[in-house]
């Protein structure tokens, strides 16, 4: 008599398949590769990037759409212990943020050893029990395989010293697009069953004025790092279609104000001759155009807010 073997029927027909929405959010010290991050998952960009502390000041949420899940990411300012009242206010935002989110990723960057701005985020992760927490080690292009092994014991011990179990622990390059996708596969089992939650195309539910102000902050940020290195705020003031235009031949009129804090930072971002800001004019408003998919005036004034990163009444007009 030959042998049967039987199956039951859960293994010979695929359950069902769920479909799934939440929110993650990437949490990390400045510059360990949050929204580098976002936008390679999203495949647009949708997050101011710029090489230097506290350049994301508004919780920008990338969309990743897949056949059977929608992971939305909330991509915070980093945690950093505050010196000013924007700071302050910065760390609120990231707190409540983590508080409601299905699943945290914390950013450490490959090539630079844990040091005391990891360990102070570790330590508040620490003490969020509800959502899982995946550590996601960045910019593997920029190291070694032996140094890279040494970075994922030293987060396994982190986890442990601090009593953090993580669900995962994944290499990834946002810039080499290394293990991006595997991230996204890794995330979306730890969200909640349920439908989605924006429409297909939507790739961001940032107002597009922020999104805006956003680029034309980041290119004047481009070359004056050193120099202020965060004392710049963009406010978009008016976004109106230019009255006497062509349906076929749209154009958009767009007047933003860049405010820094002192006088004189004012030759700085008008550089000489005004060449400085006629780039930024220039590099933002084509970004501004790919993403709004129209073409673009752009009319930027630079204007003086004294001391606005400590005074509630400017924070409140630049929208933090």
């Amino acid at each position: 008599m030959n042998a049967m073997s039987v199956r039951t029927p859960s293994s010979e027909q695929p359950a069902e398949t769920v479909h799934r929405a939440g929110f993650a959010c990437f949490v990390g010290r400045p510059n360990a590769g949050k929204s580098t991050l976002t936008n390679a998952l999203v495949g647009q960009k949708v997050a101011i990037t710029a090489n230097q502390p506290q350049t994301t000041r508004h919780t920008v949420r990338g969309i990743v759409h897949r056949p059977d899940a929608q992971l939305i990411l909330v991509d915070t300012p980093g945690l950093h212990k505050p010196r000013t009242l924007l700071g302050e206010r910065l760390n609120d935002v990231v707190r409540t943020t983590w508080a409601e989110v299905d699943v945290i990723g914390f950013c450490l960057p490959a090539n630079e050893k844990i040091g005391p701005g990891d360990r102070f985020i570790a330590k508040e992760l620490a003490g969020i029990k509800k959502s899982p927490k995946v550590a996601i080690v960045t910019k593997t292009d920029l190291v070694d395989s032996k140094a890279l092994a040494e970075q994922l014991i030293a987060i396994d011990q982190l986890g442990k010293e601090l009593g953090i179990e993580w669900a995962q622990i994944v290499p990834v390059s946002a810039t080499a697009n290394r293990q991006v996708d595997l991230l996204a596969d890794l995330l979306i089992p730890m969200l909640p069953e349920g439908p989605a939650l924006y429409p297909e195309g939507d790739l961001t539910d940032e107002p597009e004025q922020v999104m805006i102000a956003e680029l034309i902050r980041e290119a004047a940020l481009e070359g004056v790092r050193d120099e202020l290195p965060h004392s710049i705020a963009v406010v978009v003031e008016e976004m109106l279609p230019r009255e006497d235009r062509p349906a076929d031949k749209p154009l958009l009129d767009i007047h933003a104000n860049v405010y820094i804090e002192r006088p004189s930072q004012k030759g700085i971002i008008i550089g000489p001759k005004g060449k400085r800001l006629k780039d930024v004019g220039i590099k933002s408003r084509r970004q501004i155009e790919a993403l709004l998919g129209t073409p673009v005036f752009l009319d930027l004034h630079v204007k003086v807010a004294k001391d606005w990163q400590r005074d509630p009444k400017q924070l409140r007009k630049l929208g933090f």
